[in-house]
This record gives C-alpha cells, structure tokens and sequence, in this order.
C-alpha cells in the first residue's frame, strides 16, 4: 500500500525541524508541492532547502502541481474555498497515482503544524472519497506559528484562567472580537481584521515571517503600533510578492 506523509516543518527556520520530522523526510523518496507561481516560488526553495540539509541520501526527488486558480468568492468565500479544495484534489490524485507506486512513500512538507488552518489533510481525504486506490497517512506534528509567535514575545498564551480564541482576519473583521475571550490569535489576516480591533484597551504582539531571516517583531497598544505594522506589512509584501504574519490580541481589563 502506498504511505503519505503529512510532515510539519515549522514556521520559517530548518531549527524548528523536530528529530520526529528529520526520521520521517528520510523516510519519503518524493515530495509533492503546489506550485503558486513565482511570487511565490521561494516557500518551494525553503522546502527543498530543509530536505538537502536533514535528508541523508539525495534519492528524493519533488514533484510540482499547478495550483488551481482559486475564483474570486462570487457564491461567498466557504463556496470558493470549496471549490478550489476539489479542482486541488483531481489534480493531486493524478499526480498520487503516477508517482507514488504501491509499497513507496510520498510526503508533503507542511509549513508549522498540519492541524492549523492548512489543507493537506483536507485535500487527502478528498481524494480518498473520489479514487479507488488505497493509501495510509501518517501526520507528524510541527512547530506552528502561534508557539514561535508566543516564544519569540516571551508570551504566555493565557491570562490566568482566562481562555484564547484561533481565528482568522476575516472572522475577526465580520465578527468582531469575541466575548468570552481575553486573548484573541490571529492568522490569515489580510489586514481588515487589524483595523476592526484596532481600539483603546488592547495590546498587540505581531510576528511576521518567524523564524526566517526577515523576521519582524512589534509589540505594544495596538492603537500606538498600528501604522507600523502596516508600514512593514507592505513593504515586505512589495518585496516578495507575499508575506506570512500572525498576532496576538490581549485585552487590558481593570484589577
């Protein structure tokens, strides 16, 4: 039977690589990628960029999908994602079925943990209700962006007895901050949701490319950073085509 491998490989550096995922990239010999185009054909190079420093024999090859383009939300954003997720999946059993011959092992490499807001497994499953060949997935877990975030600020998640919400800019942006929680962690946010909580009484802890050579860092009341974090936002967006960020928002609520 064909394995997959499902590996998470950090949030940006080869130093959040576990001993874990070292033991399982030297287990797979080809590595599927999606393939976004040159603006984004650097996340392709840090991949391959672990693989020559972790793997010890260079048997391996990758093999590259065009990414379908994903339609630009006329039936809403869930349908649209919906959608993509199934134009990925036809393209990604053909490419299964080619490559990966009964008894071989593929993988792919997962920036931070493959539980938060990514899509593999998604896509896995799609393509197990869809074709008749059979495949065993193995998941192993990475250090995602929320722990490099929380490390790199000397944070802890938490108020005391408090709880933290995982959301995304977009949620934030159409339903504003939530009551129940105190500390907010904010992925996937284009900027509007940045601008909703922007308010007295929050501070914020951003990160932006962690753990790579760009990274950037700032912290304070969100009302004080704001323009700054924009600021950089853009310019590194215009450098690169993309940018990967994440925060922490934290109400400050009376003793």
């Amino acid at each position: 039977m064909r394995k997959l491998l499902v590996i998470g490989i950090g949030a940006g550096s080869p130093e959040y690589v576990t001993v874990q995922a070292i033991g399982a990239l030297n287990r797979a010999r080809v590595f599927f990628v999606f393939d976004k185009g040159e603006a984004k054909s650097d996340l392709v190079a840090l991949r391959k960029e672990v693989c020559e420093r972790f793997i010890e024999k260079q048997d391996y090859r990758f093999v590259s999908i065009d990414d379908p383009v994903r339609d630009p939300e006329p039936h809403g954003y869930k349908r649209g994602v919906e959608t993509w997720h199934i134009e990925r999946a036809e393209k990604l059993a053909a490419r299964l079925a080619a490559e990966v011959a009964d008894g071989e092992c593929g993988a792919f490499l997962v920036w931070g943990d493959p539980s938060l807001y990514d899509s593999t497994l998604r896509l896995l499953d799609l393509v197990r209700e869809k074709d008749r060949f059979a495949f065993d997935i193995e998941v192993i877990p990475g250090i995602s962006s929320v722990q490099a975030l929380a490390a790199r600020h000397g944070l802890i998640l938490n108020t005391i007895g408090g709880s933290v919400l995982v959301t995304t800019g977009r949620e934030l942006a159409e339903r504003g901050w939530p009551d129940a929680a105190d500390s907010v962690v904010v992925m996937l946010d284009r900027g509007d949701g940045l601008r909703a909580a922007c308010q007295d009484g929050v501070d914020i802890y951003w990160g932006a490319l962690l753990g790579t050579t760009r990274e950037r860092l700032v912290s304070g009341k969100l009302t004080d950073v704001i323009d700054e974090i924009e600021r950089i936002r853009a310019e590194e967006k215009a450098a690169s085509g993309w940018i990967m960020d994440i925060y922490l928002l934290r109400r400050n609520r009376p003793a």
